[in-house]
């Protein structure tokens, strides 16, 4: 150490590991290869935002360096979150975890900038008593972050561990049970502060059979009860997007709250009954665990249509008794008969979910439209979807663009909303996708009508929000867009939406926060190369071009077909200029 090759200082360590590595490579090796390269993509993006560095990431571990214990834990929360969301549609007995352990100590740093000593090895210590998903800390961390962090920190007492000569006080982070103001910079918060006026979650109902029919009508009955209430002033109702997230996930009703970001919950189950079903739902004050109100409906399975409107009755006397002389619309939603026609539907959903955003996912995913509307010629809402995948896809470039396929989108969003004028589902996809393809009047038009139907429809204020901004109405166009994403703070389409904001952020002048934003769209969805494309030009905006130029490699490691003109396409000419000599330069 004479020769000043180490130096030592006080830092925040955190490792992590994944929990059942060999079990997963055993089942299938190259998708496991490639969920690992998205995991790493989402730690490396949370530690770098949270000011951290990344000292190595051998095998299936991470290790990172931080200045700061709130930096540490700021990013192993955010990438929690962050990983949770990329494994959402994944079956759960192939999902990667990870546990994570940091620790703020004394560590020696090579001038290489490798780190060693007994901080090292705490963190390592940790990341083994944490769970998989979860985060343990030491009791210098909870020290260091208490009054900076709203958190519930679950004494795990002193423990014995491998090579530590004493023993060391862990504390285990309560897993939903977490509001971190700093993370937010990045998008992934874990909690949510509950607004002042009544907040209200439906969850999807709990179905108590094997008969996919009675799926699909437990799906039913909870979209209408969302409907419904959506059409009630004074409640602020999170997105089908957003609380259908919780479907089958390990979670108490507090924990669901807090991440959702409401007061109260609503949730359910369906169960058949010879030819008749019961209807069982409750309405429970997540605070306090105490059940407001519970009611069970039967009826035969032909007649269950209005069985929603005696459920939002009951909530609603419940939550606010002077609403009970409002009167509550009955929303009937046209759905397909055809189970099969669903089947295309959702799968068409999958395939971008599962594949990210390129041309095999979008292509699978308009193959499974067609076929569902050939199956159910009436299905509405199959339409409207292929058209909106139509327009992002021409206008990102992942479809070639030709006045055949932008007369078949439009056809598409026209045929759908004649079918189902009264579904805001149906009017958000239509009138996004019109507006896409350059009908930005009408496109708005549609939008509206959308909200006025369903005030809850997340992506419809994303896209009237967008679509004021392409008409030069910037400022009340991200606001708007805001608001959408802030009533859906678990939707999977957060990374896109988010990347879209960054867009008109950037052509406002707002650089930074155009930046904020690219970062938190790539940590939400790390396969999502135009989120880098747009922080490569924020940088550059920004006079950091050695950082923009990494940046953009990383969009073109995500995507090594892309070129200038699809950039010029997807973010403008103006981007495609800006990034041109990080392009000749890489």
């Amino acid at each position: 150490m004479a020769d000043g090759s180490f130096r030592q200082r006080l830092a925040a360590i955190l490792a992590a590991d994944m929990a059942g590595y060999s079990r997963l490579m055993a089942g299938d090796e190259k998708a496991t290869v490639a969920a690992l390269d998205s995991a790493r993509s989402v730690f490396r993006t949370h530690i770098e935002v949270h000011h951290g560095r990344v000292i190595d990431m051998a095998g299936d571990s991470v290790l990172a360096v931080f200045d700061t214990a709130t930096g540490a834990v700021a990013a192993a929360l955010a990438a929690q979150e962050g990983l949770a969301a990329i494994v959402a549609d994944v079956p759960a007995d192939r999902r990667m975890r990870f546990r994570i352990g940091v620790h703020l100590g004394d560590v020696m740093e090579k001038t290489d900038g490798t780190v060693y000593g007994d901080g090292v090895n705490i963190a390592a210590r940790l990341e083994g008593l944490a769970e998989p998903g979860g985060i343990t800390v030491s009791d210098a961390v909870q020290g260091a972050v208490r009054g900076r962090v709203s958190a519930t920190f679950i004494d795990q007492g002193e423990q014995n561990v491998k090579n530590i000569p004493h023993p060391v006080r862990a504390f285990r982070i309560q897993a939903g049970d977490l509001t971190f103001p700093s993370s937010r910079a990045v998008g992934a918060e874990p909690g949510i502060a509950v607004p002042d006026k009544p907040s209200i979650a439906v969850l999807p109902f709990s179905v108590l059979s094997e008969d996919s029919r009675i799926g699909f009508l437990a799906d039913g009955l909870a979209e209408d009860v969302i409907a419904l209430l959506a059409r009630v002033a004074g409640f602020l109702l999170i997105s089908r997007a957003s609380s259908f997230v919780f479907r089958d996930r390990d979670a108490n009703i507090s924990q669901i709250a807090r991440q959702l970001g409401v007061r109260y919950i609503v949730e359910g189950s369906v169960r058949p009954m010879g030819d008749q079903v019961r209807v069982s739902t409750q309405l429970t004050e997540a605070e306090t665990g105490r059940v407001l109100w519970s009611g069970r409906f039967e009826s035969k399975r032909d007649e269950t249509a209005d069985l929603q409107d005696d459920i939002a009755r009951g909530i609603i006397s419940e939550l606010e008794p002077e609403l009970t002389r409002a009167e509550i619309a009955l929303i009937r939603r046209q759905r397909p008969e055809n189970v099969d026609a669903w089947g295309c539907y959702r799968q068409a959903l999958g395939a971008i979910a599962l594949k990210g955003w390129n041309e095999d996912a979008i292509a699978e995913a308009r193959s499974q439209l067609q076929r569902a509307v050939e199956i159910d010629p009436t299905f509405g809402l199959a339409r409207a979807q292929f058209a909106l995948l139509t327009a992002i896809g021409r206008n990102t470039g992942l479809i070639p663009g030709s006045s055949i396929l932008e007369s078949d989108a439009i056809e598409a969003a026209e045929q759908a909303m004649l079918l189902d004028e009264g579904s805001s589902e149906v009017l958000g996809y239509a009138g996004c996708a019109l507006a896409d393809l350059g009908h930005h009047d009408r496109g708005a038009e549609i939008l509206q009508r959308s909200l006025e139907i369903d005030p809850s429809n997340a992506q419809a204020h994303v896209a009237l929000g967008a679509t004021h901004a392409l008409l030069g109405q910037l400022d009340a166009g991200i606001e708007r867009m805001r608001y959408g994403m802030r009533i859906s703070p678990r939707d999977r389409r957060l990374g896109f939406w988010g990347w879209a904001l960054a867009v008109f952020l950037l052509r406002a002048g707002r650089a930074e926060a155009a930046l904020q934003e690219a970062r938190t769209s790539a940590g939400r969805d790390s396969r999502l190369h135009l989120a880098r494309v747009l922080e490569a030009a924020a940088l550059q905006s920004l006079g950091r071009s050695d950082e923009a130029r990494d940046a953009l490699a990383a969009a073109r490691h995500i995507r090594a077909v892309l070129t200038l003109n699809e950039v010029a396409l997807s973010h403008g000419r103006r981007i495609a200029k800006q990034i041109e000599p990080l392009w000749q330069g890489g």
